[in-house]
């Protein structure tokens, strides 16, 4: 079987290589080479960054639909793939090829309010399409194929889960650090939901302050997250392997995300042996199951109570290690790869039953 994955997406616009579509697509191709799948990588050269809203954005997407409707079928067709896949939602209007697209969430429909209206109503509009036409969708959750199924009427026959691995692999010969701080890695897109960490963090400041007792741990913000305030740093984009040092680090990640599709981040703290406390969302919880300690999404007291816990106790921090490394244990790119290769031999099958029909 070959497969022409358009690999445009881990090469461009902010984060690039690190960006979860970037990451998805540097752990999933080689673990399908490994299957034995043939695959051809195709990406859009010459793509502006992304144009912010305005002119610049409308040109994006014609320059989009071009490589999408054009340039990239022909490129795959011409590379023999029997299947073509879009790591994000879109559909070429070529009917030689079977195509898969992946749906990673629809944070879009669930969270309205967060988003852009004009980029809402495009992404209602092209994604389900893309979906809808597509011969088979992925979802890296159960929970984004429950979406998937209920919001754009697409039966589940023809969704395929195919649950991520962990972003980057842990060190297995590092043992923990002692807890140096709180980590949170990400951005300050709205539905990530900042601001209850920021006051709950502050609010576990001032208790420990009022306790009289061992100082308050730091907060570091890792990605392209910024804030201000007492105890706060930013690492802006660390490497990978600053990355696993601040992991290491880490009394616990706090990942107050309002709704994910998986949870890549939960994961690999829990694969690098951190704690978790995280919102509970339903994409979330299927990840890290019982080896996290979940809020509400507005919920700050609570949320400085386990950071109070993680902090003091090494017992709980302990727990949380060994079950949240068990359950990540679970998870892994050579068994998302199987998932993917079912969703193409899925998708040979409807085309061809399709031209026979």
């Amino acid at each position: 079987m070959r497969v022409a994955v358009d690999a445009t997406h881990a090469r461009r616009g902010p984060g690039g290589p690190f960006s979860g579509t970037g990451v998805y697509l540097q752990r999933l191709i080689p673990a399908l080479r490994r299957l034995g799948v043939e695959v051809v990588e195709l990406a859009q050269t010459g793509r502006r960054p992304p144009g912010g809203g305005g002119l610049r954005s409308v040109r994006n997407l014609l320059a989009d639909a071009a490589w999408t409707q054009q340039e990239l079928p022909r490129l795959a067709a011409h590379a023999g793939a029997d299947v073509l896949h879009h790591p994000l939602p879109a559909r070429s209007r070529f009917r030689g090829l079977a195509q898969v697209v992946t749906v990673h969430d629809l944070a879009f429909a669930a969270l309205p309010w967060a988003f852009d209206p004009a980029f809402r109503r495009w992404a209602a509009r092209a994604h389900r399409s893309a979906a809808r036409g597509a011969d088979a969708v992925v979802t890296p959750s159960q929970a984004t194929c429950d979406d998937v199924v209920a919001r754009w009427a697409i039966s589940a026959a023809q969704v395929v889960v195919a649950r991520h691995g962990p972003g980057q692999e842990p060190d297995a010969t590092r043992g923990p650090l002692s807890p140096a701080h709180f980590l949170y890695v990400g951005d300050t897109e709205p539905r990530k939901n900042l601001g209850l960490l920021l006051e709950g963090y502050a609010r576990y400041r001032a208790a420990t302050r009022a306790d009289g007792g061992t100082p308050a741990l730091p907060l570091v913000l890792a990605g392209s997250a910024t804030a201000a305030g007492a105890g706060i740093t930013v690492e802006h984009r660390p490497d990978a392997q600053r990355l696993a040092r601040l992991y290491a680090g880490a009394a616990a990640l706090v990942h107050p995300a309002l709704h994910e599709g998986f949870g890549l981040t939960p994961l690999e703290a829990m694969s690098a042996g951190t704690p978790v406390v995280a919102v509970h969302s339903a994409a979330v919880a299927e990840v890290c199951d019982d080896a996290a300690l979940y809020v509400g999404p507005h919920a700050a007291d609570d949320l400085a109570g386990h950071l109070q816990t993680l902090a003091a106790d090494a017992s709980v921090r302990a727990d949380l290690r060994l079950r949240g490394r068990r359950r990540a244990a679970e998870f892994s790119w050579a068994r998302c790869a199987r998932a993917h290769q079912r969703a193409y031999t899925l998708a040979l099958r409807r085309r061809t039953e399709r031209r026979v029909g």
